[in-house]
């Protein structure tokens, strides 16, 4: 085995190891900055992992993997110390400071946007205000004087004189205009506060950084930032994503909740999914051939053990046969569902043409002209620095809203199904499950809708459960049954993997692969836009850019 040590643009360590089968990437750590050990989280009679034994290095970013519900959410709370573990400690050196990316959107609905970014740093944001008291009293006495002189130096230490800057640095990065840097946060709209809680948890240089789903609700041109962030990012970051993209990107180990056991393995995503399946197929293989020999034992002495000249021989295979022991392979808590859109006709020639859509929206103009052909084979994915321009096109393409100008002239051949962005309005019912995708079953039995959502994850009792109360992942799941059912040749999806799983995801993307049909869809995974689309839509204030390329090249990525 050959080692090629190089150091790539973040400054990382890596060790290049040639395998016969491929290269692969090794990324070596530096000093502990974070330790569990001995970790164990159970909730009543379900333990959802034991005995976690990781040291988190300086310089590293740890991407947290793992099937919905496998803990790993609950591992980053046991980490920044907001849960207990049941067994177990998590320790790391006083002076180090932890910063974790906020989920309450609405905590800081009172403070200045600025104040949120600089709350990131506790410490600072208390002795910023402590001071400002200091110094509004009227009777500013000695020992206000020799208070005020150590926080003044405390504040230097932390840098309190670059807060500000450093603070709008980061807004203006994420796309916060300076005009918005001293509104009260509960001004913004929903996606401003996103990215104003994530400047908070950057905010600082913190030692370590905790970020559950930073990508979530980022528009692409912030994870682009964000990425390039962590990638120069010198400290130590602990990640839990479902973007695969972005894993590879900016992860050097990848951290692997599952039968209830936390794995780390060196690498980024691709890497953790080729040699975990590898290990997986060697250890059924090394299992397959003892159970040959197993049987081929077992053959002989239930054929040769009554008889006098083989009696030694039997003996001896008795005792080799005691030795073999086969690997244990747990059920991992990994589910894929089945998917795949299976047109019931082939489109013709014509499929779609889209002249000079226009629509206005309380007083803003969302769709000025919009004007493209579909042809036949044609998957397209949709751009634009108007989030609400993708999902206004599609509903118009989809009949759920009329334009202002326009017209759609679809071909005789095609017929098509859509998957909106807010589903909710979907399953405003009491129906089961069983009984709600029924509904759009061509064969209403009840033995083929529920083998049809047994391949869906959704088996015995579930499948009886009352769409009213699905999570977000399942009514996904829902839909996109719903849509393999009716057999169209072209589908429509705004932002799909909203609320899937890793599994949900990469078995969307291996059924929008093979679909025969048109496709028009947006999404903010990087992979899955990459892998589906040829031709690129982005939806300009005055108009379309439309080139026939993969997502990659029009973004100018290698």
């Amino acid at each position: 085995m050959q080692k090629i040590p190089r150091v790539n643009h973040s400054g990382r360590l890596i060790i290049k190891i040639l395998y016969n089968y491929k290269h692969k990437y090794i990324i070596q750590g530096g000093n502990e900055m974070l330790t569990a050990t001995g970790v164990t989280v159970r909730f009543g009679k379900r333990t959802l992992f034991e005995d976690v034994n990781i040291k988190f290095n300086k310089g590293c970013c740890y991407g947290i993997i793992g099937a919905n519900g496998s803990g790993k959410s609950t591992f980053l709370k046991v980490l920044s110390g907001e849960i207990e573990p049941s067994k177990g400690e998590v320790t790391k050196e006083k002076t180090e400071r932890i910063s974790v990316l906020k989920q309450d959107h609405f905590a800081y609905e009172l403070y200045s946007v600025m104040d949120t970014v600089i709350m990131g740093n506790s410490e600072l944001y208390e002795i910023i205000k402590e001071k400002d008291e200091i110094y509004a009293k009227p009777d500013f006495s000695e020992a206000d004087g020799m208070r005020a002189a150590k926080l003044e130096e405390r504040f230097s230490e932390l840098d309190g004189w670059n807060a500000e800057s450093d603070a709008a640095v980061l807004l203006n990065d994420l796309g916060i205009a300076p005009e918005k840097h001293y509104a009260l946060m509960k001004d913004l709209e929903a996606k401003d506060k996103v990215k104003v809680l994530l400047a908070q948890a950057l905010f600082g240089n913190p030692d370590i950084l905790l970020l559950d789903e930073p990508t979530n609700d980022l528009d692409l041109k912030s994870i682009s930032w964000l990425e390039e962030f962590l990638i120069n990012f010198e400290n130590t970051v602990i990640v839990v994503s479902h973007d695969r993209y972005f894993l590879n990107k900016v992860c050097t180990h990848i951290a692997d909740v599952d039968f209830g056991k936390i794995k780390v393995y060196p690498g980024n995503y691709d890497f953790w999914y080729e040699s975990s399946q590898l290990a997986l197929k060697q250890m059924k293989e090394a299992n397959k051939k003892k159970e040959e020999k197993i049987k081929e034992l077992q053959e002989f002495i239930a054929r040769f053990s009554a008889n006098a000249s083989k009696s030694k021989q039997a003996t001896s295979r008795k005792k080799s046969l005691e030795k073999i022991e086969l690997d244990e392979i747990k059920p991992s808590n990994r589910k894929y569902p089945y998917i795949d859109f299976k047109p019931d006709r082939e489109p013709g020639k014509e499929i779609l043409q889209v002249k000079n859509i226009s629509k206005t929206i309380n007083g803003e103009k969302i769709l000025n002209n919009v004007t493209f052909t579909v042809k036949a084979g044609d998957k397209i994915a949709f751009l634009a620095d108007n989030e609400n321009a993708k999902t206004v096109l599609f509903q118009i393409i989809a009949g759920e809203l009329d334009p202002d100008e326009g017209e759609l002239i679809w071909g005789t051949t095609i017929t098509q199904n859509y998957f909106p962005k807010d589903n909710n309005y979907l399953f405003e019912s009491d129906l089961s499950i069983t009984d709600w995708l029924r509904q759009y079953s061509k064969d209403p039995d009840e033995t083929y809708v529920r083998s049809f959502l047994g391949r869906m994850l959704f088996s015995g009792e579930e499948a009886l459960k009352k769409v009213s109360v699905l999570s977000g992942g399942e009514k996904v799941r829902c839909v996109f049954s719903k849509m393999m059912l009716s057999g169209a040749n072209f589908l429509i999806f705004d932002e799909p993997t909203n609320h899937l799983d890793m599994e949900s995801i990469t078995a969307l993307n291996e059924g929008m692969i093979k679909f025969k049909g048109n496709m028009l869809f947006t999404s903010h995974d990087h992979q899955l836009m990459q892998t589906v689309a040829n031709r690129i839509i982005d939806l300009k204030s005055n108009g379309v850019v439309d080139r026939e390329v993969t997502y990659n090249e029009y973004l100018g990525v290698e």
